[in-house]
């Protein structure tokens, strides 16, 4: 056992919980993978055009996140 003593105002807040499971996070989050995937085989097959195309859909990808967060389809600023 611990001898020191936690108040509540100590402990941090409680994540929302819908944390991660937004419209928002998805979109983001599945076009950084494809866009990953795209400059992987871009990196491999010395391919400079589908590096380029991965490096646009990372940006893109951002971009639509940040839209629909500002539109309310995702987490919510406190």
């Amino acid at each position: 056992m611990s001898s020191v003593h936690l108040e509540p105002s100590d402990l941090p807040e409680v994540a929302p919980s819908n944390h991660g499971r937004t419209t928002a996070a998805w979109v983001t989050n599945i076009g950084l993978t494809v866009a990953a995937l795209v400059i992987c085989f871009g990196v491999m097959t010395p391919n400079l055009i589908l590096t380029i195309v991965g490096s646009v859909l990372v940006v893109a990808s951002l971009a639509a996140g940040g839209a629909l967060r500002a539109l309310g389809h995702g987490q919510p600023l406190r």
